[in-house]
C-alpha cells in the first residue's frame, strides 16, 4: 500500500460503501466468543478465526480497515505471511487498539476511566513499525444510579484527547471512542442528553490538546433507548435523534463518524445505520466500526471447525455487504 498522510488515511477509512471491522477483542473477550461455540481459546484458534475473516474473498469491497489486538498485529498466517501484510495486500488499513481497559474511577463508585497513557508514545511508535496506520481508544460511560458524573465524562475526555494527540505525533490516525453504554432502563432522551454532554467535553479537550480534527475519526454510540427500557424507540427516531445530536456537537472538519454497534443485533445496527444515511445530507461520512454485528454470523457458521471455513467466510461477506449497503442508505430488511 502506498504511503499516505493521516488526512488521506482518515478519508480512505470512510470511503463510500466501506467501514471498519473491529477485531480487537481482548484475550478475555475473544475467549467468551469462542466459548459460545465450544471452542478452546488458544493462540492458534484466535489466529485461525481472525485469519478466516481477513482472507474472506471480497472483504476489500466493504472493509476499509481492521482494528487489531496486540497479539494479532504480531501474528503470521498459517501459510506464512503476516496478518498485517494480508490486509495491506488487499488495500485494507491495519489499525490497533492501544488502551489498557476501563478501571474503577477514584472517588466515584461505579464509574470507570480508561487507562493506558503511561508508555503510550513508545507503544505507538512500535505499532507504527509493525504496520498500524490508525489506532483506537475506548472510553466507557454508563447511565443510571446518578451516573454519569461530569467528573467521569471530563476525565475520560481528557484521556481520549491525550491519546489522540500522541497518535498524531506518531503518524497514526486516532479513532476517538466515547461509548455511552446501552445497558439500563433509561429512555432515548436520557441517552441523548448524556451523549451530547460527553461529545461536547471530548471536542473541548481535543481542541485544547491541539488535535487536528481532519486527521481523526469519531467512534461513538448511537442515541438509543436503554436495553431494559420498556418503551424502545423505533428505527426512524434513533436515526433522527442521533444525527441531530451530532449536528449539535461534532465539527464539520471531522471526516467521518464510524458508529459502534454496542450490543445491538446485527440486523438492528444495520437498519439504524441505513436510516441515518437516508436522512438529509450531513458534513461527515456516516460509516461503521462494528465488532459483533459484523462477526456474529461468521462465528456461528464456523463453530471452530476448519471444514466450516467456507461457510463462515460466506456468512461474513454477506453481512459485510449488507452493512456496506446501509453505509450508503441502500439496505432493506428484504436483503437479509
Amino acid at each position: 500500500m502506498t504511503e499516505m498522510g493521516m488526512e488521506e488515511v482518515a478519508e480512505a477509512l470512510v470511503a463510500k460503501g466501506k467501514g471498519i471491522l473491529a477485531a480487537d477483542e481482548s484475550t478475555g473477550t475473544i475467549k467468551k466468543r469462542l466459548d459460545s461455540i465450544n471452542t478452546e481459546s488458544t493462540e492458534e484458534t484466535r489466529r485461525d478465526y481472525r485469519e478466516l475473516l481477513f482472507t474472506a474473498e471480497g472483504i476489500e469491497n466493504y472493509i476499509s480497515g481492521v482494528i487489531l489486538y496486540d497479539e494479532t498485529i504480531r501474528q503470521k498466517s498459517v501459510s506464512g505471511p503476516k496478518l498485517v501484510d494480508i490486509l495491506n495486500d488487499n488495500g485494507i488499513f491495519p489499525g490497533i487498539k492501544v488502551d489498557m481497559g476501563a478501571k474503577p474511577l477514584a472517588f466515584s463508585e461505579g464509574e470507570l476511566v480508561t487507562e493506558g497513557l503511561d508508555g503510550l508514545r513508545d507503544r505507538l511508535n512500535k505499532y507504527r513499525e509493525l504496520g498500524a496506520r490508525f489506532a483506537k481508544w475506548r472510553a466507557v460511560i454508563s447511565i443510571g444510579n446518578g451516573a454519569p458524573s461530569q467528573y467521569c465524562i471530563d476525565v475520560n475526555a481528557h484521556a481520549l484527547a491525550r491519546y489522540a494527540a500522541l497518535c498524531q505525533e506518531a503518524g497514526l490516525v486516532p479513532i476517538v471512542e466515547p461509548e455511552v453504554l446501552m445497558d439500563g432502563d433509561h429512555s432515548i432522551d436520557e441517552c441523548y442528553a448524556v451523549t451530547e454532554t460527553a461529545l461536547k467535553s471530548v471536542f473541548d479537550e481535543l481542541y485544547k490538546q491541539r488535535v487536528v480534527l481532519e486527521q481523526m475519526l469519531l467512534k461513538p454510540n448511537m442515541v438509543l433507548s436503554g436495553s431494559d427500557c420498556p418503551k424502545q424507540a423505533d428505527i426512524e427516531e434513533v436515526a433522527s435523534k442521533t444525527i441531530y445530536c451530532f449536528e449539535q456537537t461534532v465539527p464539520a472538519s471531522v471526516p467521518g463518524i464510524v458508529f459502534l454497534s454496542g450490543g445491538q443485533s446485527a440486523q438492528t445496527a444495520t437498519a439504524h445505520l441505513n436510516a441515518m444515511n437516508n436522512l438529509d445530507k450531513h458534513p461527515w461520512e456516516i460509516s461503521f466500526s462494528f465488532g459483533r454485528a459484523l462477526q456474529s454470523d461468521a462465528l456461528t457458521a464456523w463453530q471452530g471447525q476448519s471444514d466450516n471455513k467456507d461457510a463462515a467466510q460466506a456468512a461474513f461477506i454477506k453481512r459485510a455487504g449488507l452493512v456496506g449497503a446501509a453505509r450508503d442508505g441502500s439496505y432493506s430488511a428484504d436483503m437479509e
